[in-house]
């Protein structure tokens, strides 16, 4: 891992991630969160103050940067619930199958290299009608912002810690086996189009 990477860019995307509207989006979305949660992409640990403690029992936070980790530290002193860091990829996810009742991702499925197994995966850990709670940015509908989006995310990818802005989430979600119960697409005030494309919602494990 070079030095941008593990000690300037953890900050960048906290900074990114952490900004007004995207917390509001944060805050409607995590406390629906219930039992034993997996958590991927934890990052540094944003989402922890929003964890309705009386419906957790604990969070796996899978991140496999150690500079995002270390960024987590002042939020995991404040954390209402209980973590457990698992430091591997979203492509390997050491859990047992059927053993987690809520996986969560925000923001994550965009830097995933192979996000296919990396949601198999999720849907493997998952017990049968658990949820799949996502908050996520990607490819818009508009033809316009749409071929901006192609056209920046080779170069982006490369600042921006493998992030594509021209991911269609909800097709990946679908494509793993997911079924979508819930689905909101809009796009974020005050950022721009080509990286504020929003989908939020909600998906199960078929029983």
């Amino acid at each position: 891992m070079s030095f941008y990477e593990d000690r300037i860019l953890p900050h960048i995307i906290d900074k990114a991630c952490s900004m007004g509207q995207v917390m509001k989006l944060r805050s409607q979305l995590v406390p629906r969160a219930r039992g034993r949660v997996l958590e991927v992409g934890m990052g540094s640990g944003i989402n922890l103050e929003f964890y309705n403690q009386d419906q957790v029992e604990m969070v796996y936070g899978l991140e496999p940067s150690e500079g995002m980790r270390r960024k987590a530290l002042s939020n995991l002193g404040r954390s209402p619930v209980r973590v457990e860091w698992l430091d591997l990829p979203g492509e390997k996810i050491p859990l047992q199958d059927n053993s987690v009742d809520t996986v969560l991702l925000t923001f994550t499925l965009c830097t995933i290299p192979d996000w296919h197994t990396a949601l198999l995966q999720m849907k493997r850990v998952l017990k049968p009608g658990g949820d799949l709670l996502f908050l996520e940015h990607g490819e818009a509908p508009h033809d316009t912002t749409r071929k901006w989006q192609h056209r920046i995310t080779p170069s982006w990818r490369k600042l921006a810690g493998g992030c594509h802005l021209n991911r269609h989430i909800a097709e990946l979600i679908e494509h793993a086996g997911f079924e979508i119960q819930e689905l909101e697409n809009l796009y974020m005030p005050n950022a721009p189009k080509i990286a504020g494309y929003i989908y939020k919602g909600r998906a199960t494990k078929p029983d």
